[in-house]
């Protein structure tokens, strides 16, 4: 009997200790709701747009344009930051393809096709002028990411670093970033012209002489 009542206790106890374990585990990871990688692709699809092409930058005084947020060609993605102070803009556009010594002059500053183009290296990206306009090209795998603005708005060093801190957004970014992938609610269309009465036809009743 006293082996029997030293035993017991550890048995009883081995149930609850496998359930804490369980419950430390659950509660571990991110926060029930909180987009993720998943969420950026889901919202990015949605819009039409690559999710490997979204990105997000900051800049001093620059604050996102929500409306600007969009589809950039066939899946690449583009969005625009405006300073409050002097509303100079800045856009970031990633799209598919890529950009070296070869190819930079022939390639438009911002969407000024036609116009003559300046490239300079500077570091990993390229230094572009051209239309009035400047940008920072920073050639990825398979895709390029841009920062522009106008020259006469936006000093370089300010481009610069724009395009320097150009980054794959987080969870926090992508919820301010992308759209809700969810549905508007549907609105039911009410028609003026429909008889509460009968098979709810409209009246095309015509008067004498119509």
């Amino acid at each position: 009997m006293i082996r029997h009542a030293r035993v017991l206790p550890v048995l009883l106890l081995a149930p609850l200790l496998l359930t804490a374990c369980g419950s430390e585990k659950a509660d571990a990871g991110a926060p029930s709701g909180a987009p993720g990688e998943g969420e950026l692709a889901v919202r990015a699809q949605a819009m039409g747009v690559a999710p490997e092409l979204v990105y997000v930058t900051e800049a001093p005084g620059f604050t996102l344009a929500q409306q600007s947020v969009g589809v950039l060609g066939d899946d690449g993605f583009s969005a625009t930051w405006v300073d409050g102070g002097t509303n100079a803009l800045l856009r970031l556009a990633v799209d598919r393809g890529s950009i070296t010594a070869g190819t930079c002059p022939g390639q438009p500053v911002g969407d000024m096709s036609g116009e003559h183009t300046t490239c300079e290296r500077d570091g990993d990206a390229w230094y572009r002028t051209g239309a009035g306009r400047h940008e920072y090209a920073l050639p990825e795998e398979g895709y390029v990411v841009r920062v522009s603005a106008e020259q006469d708005a936006v000093p370089r060093d300010v481009l610069r670093a724009a395009a320097l801190a150009a980054h794959r957004p987080d969870a926090a970014e992508t919820d301010r970033l992308l759209p809700s992938a969810e549905p508007a609610p549907a609105t039911p269309v009410e028609r003026g012209d429909l008889p509460p009465f009968g098979d709810g036809a409209p009246d095309n009743h015509v008067d004498v002489g119509g």
